[in-house]
């Protein structure tokens, strides 16, 4: 069957009319509008509204700022912590057999299953004074819930499966053949890691470092129901926002908001930069 005939320069690679193309992107482009963009622009018109002047102030709060250390100490930990566990996760599951290999990737998708807010409560359950283990740990002293190691635990829980869920289809797309090589040339486990896996995955790691860095800052559901809310203890930014608007100093909630938006956008450039980045070295390698 002869292929479609080039119409000005250009292959129609389509068969739907023009008007049905122009329809659907009409439609995706006012879906972002209103539920995207939108949003975005009055976040910052409301942070703005009494002016910069105003905006800044709102950021010498002593609450705020301990909301904005305490967001980067969480993210701090989180983030290290996962990316150790997804590299070991990925490299197992990708690279190895073993029994129960069919389970670990299961419970790596875990917190995708579970809401955010179901996460906290059973750490409130496990670790909270009523809890398995809350007499246990009220008796040595070790305050989890509503402390910052319960945000910690928390955060952890709904971020983990970010590193493994980039680097797993990666690594087993791989293979194991230059893996294999290196251990034919004499390479031990670590060097086999160190110089042939991990520049094979360096930019899915960096890829899911974004992504969990992302979500940790970010993070409302399970961090709300461990923390407890108290402000200029256990108050992240997120929650920040809440308490903020809830007390009707919009100008303050709005302006830290406007913080975390800017976390995103600047989290969604570094993501572009780094797609390029793939593409770019595939099509070298091609």
């Amino acid at each position: 069957m002869s292929s479609a005939k080039p119409k000005n320069g250009r292959r129609e690679s389509l068969t739907e009319p023009r008007w049905f193309r122009w329809s659907l992107i009409v439609v995706a482009v006012a879906y972002l509008v209103f539920l995207l963009f939108l949003p975005l622009a009055a976040v910052f018109v409301n942070a703005l509204q009494k002016g910069i002047g105003a905006y800044f102030h709102s950021f010498a709060d002593a609450d705020t700022l301990f909301a904005i250390r305490l967001t980067l100490l969480i993210a701090a930990i989180a983030v290290p912590l996962n990316l150790t566990f997804g590299v070991a996760a990925s490299w197992a599951i990708a690279k190895f057999e073993f029994r129960g290999k069919g389970i670990l990737t299961t419970l790596i998708d875990l917190p995708f299953a579970v809401s955010p807010v179901v996460a906290g409560l059973i750490y409130v359950l496990l670790f909270g004074k009523q809890g398995w283990f809350g007499p246990w740990l009220e008796s040595h002293n070790i305050k989890l819930i509503f402390a910052v190691p319960g945000i910690v635990l928390a955060t952890i829980f709904v971020t983990f499966p970010m590193v493994a869920r980039e680097l797993i289809p990666l690594m087993q797309e791989q293979g194991n053949q230059e893996e294999e090589a290196a251990v034919t040339l004499g390479a031990n486990g670590w060097q086999t890691f160190w110089y042939v896996t991990l520049p094979n995955i360096k930019w899915g790691i960096i890829y899911g470092v974004i992504l969990t860095n992302a979500r940790a800052m970010g993070e409302f559901g399970a961090v709300s129901v461990v923390s407890g809310h108290i402000r200029g203890q256990t108050a992240t930014l997120p929650l920040q926002v809440e308490i903020l608007y809830n007390d009707y100093n919009y100008v303050a909630a709005f302006s830290a908001a406007s913080l975390l938006c800017f976390l995103a956008l600047l989290t969604l450039v570094v993501k572009f930069v780094v797609e390029r980045k793939v593409k770019s070295d595939r099509t070298v390698a091609g």
